[in-house]
């Protein structure tokens, strides 16, 4: 266990540097790239009820991917993060304007307010169709590095036993955040799909 956990933290700090040396200007253009590669796909397109997570400095931005949930007439849903254990909700976000109102976290990301009761909570209505994961890297067969909180594999587990099943995962990644090879466990759920821009 502990070697893992010292694995998982070297390749974390690799990865991050990785992407600490990539331009804000770089960083937009492959968003966007992945943004337009998502509205293309398949599952995208077919889904009605969508978790987006709202991006951090070193994450692929998710905005214009949020734009589009809503001009699609699609359901919205986002992370709500318990910073105090690994629990997590994906509450629904009504409009853009919505989202422009939610408390600043210590992680400067966007949330709902812990006492916000008022919001659908995707697992107690009707499920997810498709989740959109986050991640410091990410590898070809699937495996994901978390932050270590384990928020997403936790959630995935409540997704498991819902009556609608697991919805589809899509990681997004910058091509730094690939990887050889990322050590797992058992409880590390796999990603379905990763989309990166490709040199091909």
């Amino acid at each position: 266990m502990a070697a893992l956990r010292a694995a998982k933290q070297a390749l974390r700090r690799e990865v991050k540097r990785r992407v600490a040396a990539l331009s804000d200007e770089e960083k937009r253009r492959q968003s966007l790239a992945l943004s337009r590669q998502l509205f293309g796909h398949p599952k995208y397109r077919s889904c009605k009820r969508v978790a987006v997570f709202l991006s951090m400095d070193d994450e692929v931005g998710t905005e214009e991917i949020i734009k589009d949930v809503f001009k699609c007439g699609k359901s919205c849903f986002i992370p709500r993060y318990e910073s105090s254990s690994s629990h997590m909700d994906m509450l629904r976000l009504n409009s853009l304007q919505d989202m422009e109102t939610l408390p600043l976290t210590s992680w400067n990301i966007r949330q709902p307010a812990e006492d916000d009761r008022s919001r659908e909570e995707a697992l107690a209505s009707g499920g997810l169709d498709l989740i959109l994961m986050p991640g410091l890297g990410f590898d070809q067969l699937g495996r994901r590095l978390g932050r270590g909180k384990g928020f997403y594999d936790t959630y995935l587990q409540r997704c498991i036993r819902h009556a609608k099943g697991k919805p589809y995962t899509i990681a997004l990644a910058f091509k730094e955040q690939l990887c050889q090879e990322i050590p797992v466990d058992d409880n590390d759920v796999l990603v379905d799909e990763i989309l990166y821009e490709s040199d091909e």
